[in-house]
């Protein structure tokens, strides 16, 4: 193209984006985000070095406050244990919006290299473990703390409320198993009290994961798995590894139910309304070679997009783990956990969101797929309106495909793809109070 051309085709891009409905705060956003995209990086590498597992965010909670109050925000400590809460009133009365990220990390034992890395350890469920941010959290935080810096500069520009969120326990908690009455994260959160004085109108997140470096992908509808915690209990009757015959043996029974069950997927649920998983994790039993014990015991976790396969699905898993069991000669006590439901993305939200993700990602956007994934930014998304949007934060020149995925120890964050993301959370704040 000559320079010529060239030059007017520029002042036509430029006049056209002046023109856009909120283009001055936005082109102000983005010079805002490069400004502070040094110190975005130090505060991830801060975290990243400093792990804590769920419910015990304490040095990662102390932070995030001590940066809003300097913010001059109204911050609110202790909200689920260790969640907090920034309150950012604009300058012009309207509606409010939350913005989420999660703070938590796992019981993964970081490999070096990384100047750094994570040397942490912690207590997992009473056992000493290494820790790692091993699923972006630690991107996720310093992302948002960036965009609770860009939104105040422009407070006075606001036409409502900003909510920042910075959620314990996303990964489930460090110190309590789950079960009956147990709660963590963005549940325990809400009944904290979250949404009680100032409930939002709108909620969004983003969370990193393998995709081209930058790119923004979000979706309609169901956006992340539901997702069951199994428990499988096989009782026989325990006697001689060499005899037998005289005893009901729960190790083949439990082999038989592990692949039984398999066919409440491929043979039962209906697959044209939803994706469905059974996955058996873990199984134990027996104490020699040459006895067959007494009890086997199982775990595992379901995954399904739609509510009704949901309940399908589970109540095939107990009547086939209970009938092949005694077809065996044994019993199965079957047990179901729900643990967090689909994130359901409006789609409203999606569809007034979808030219902002545009240009805060320059144009490299992307439909979601589907993960197997489970997140509990769904209990927000319950409560209002919500829009959840996937970050690539794979290296330019490596194949997404082959990258290390979210929950790996090698799983790795280009940081060059964050300030795409703490524009993105600022932009879709102001799309939604000014737009």
């Amino acid at each position: 193209m000559q320079p010529a051309l060239l030059s007017a085709a520029l002042l036509l891009s430029l006049d056209a984006a002046a023109q856009a409905p909120g283009s001055k705060l936005e082109q102000q956003i983005r010079q805002e985000t490069a400004a502070i995209q040094d110190r975005l990086v130090e505060w991830r590498r801060d975290i990243h070095q400093h792990p804590e597992l769920g419910e015990q965010e304490t040095r990662t909670a102390a932070l995030v406050a001590r940066h809003l109050e300097d913010l001059g925000l109204k911050v609110a400590t202790g909200i689920g244990k260790t969640g907090v809460v920034g309150i950012l009133e604009g300058g012009k009365p309207g509606r409010v919006v939350a913005l989420r990220a999660d703070m938590d990390a796992l019981p993964v034992k970081e490999p070096a290299g990384l100047p750094f890395a994570s040397q942490a350890r912690g207590i997992y469920h009473g056992t000493e473990v290494d820790v790692m941010h091993a699923c972006g959290h630690d991107a996720h935080t310093a992302m948002l703390m960036v965009a609770a810096e860009v939104l105040t500069g422009i407070r006075d520009q606001l036409e409502g409320t900003v909510m920042f969120v910075f959620q314990p326990a996303e990964e489930g908690s460090s110190l309590v198993q789950p079960g009956d009455g147990e709660s963590w994260g963005a549940k325990a959160m809400l009944e904290d009290g979250l949404f009680d004085r100032l409930k939002p109108d709108a909620v969004f997140a983003l969370h990193v994961m393998p995709g081209p470096s930058g790119q923004l992908s979000w979706r309609s509808g169901a956006t992340t798995a539901a997702s069951d915690m199994l428990h499988i209990s096989v009782d026989g009757s325990q006697g001689h590894g060499g005899m037998p015959w005289n005893t009901v043996d729960p190790v083949v029974a439990s082999a038989q139910v592990i692949g039984g069950v398999q066919t409440v997927v491929s043979r039962k649920a209906n697959l044209a309304r939803s994706p469905a998983v059974v996955t058996i994790g873990t199984i134990e039993g027996g104490s020699g070679p040459n006895i067959v014990p007494e009890t086997v015991t199982m775990s595992g976790t379901i995954r399904t997009y739609d509510d009704g396969v949901r309940a399908q699905v589970a109540e095939d898993l107990k009547r086939s783990a209970q009938k092949i069991a005694e077809s065996a000669g044994a019993t199965a006590d079957v047990s179901i956990e729900p643990m967090y439901s689909s994130i359901f993305n409006n789609a409203e939200l999606a569809t007034q969101m979808a030219p902002v993700l545009e240009r805060a990602a320059d144009g490299k956007v992307a439909k979601a797929e589907l993960p197997g994934a489970a997140e509990d930014f769904s209990y927000f998304s319950q409560q209002a309106p919500g829009l959840y949007v996937f970050l690539g934060v794979t290296p330019e020149g490596q194949d997404p495909a082959t990258a290390a995925p979210n929950h790996n120890p090698n799983f790795f964050v280009d940081e060059a793809a964050l300030e795409t993301g703490a524009r993105a959370l600022s932009m879709m704040a102001v799309e939604f109070l000014n737009g």
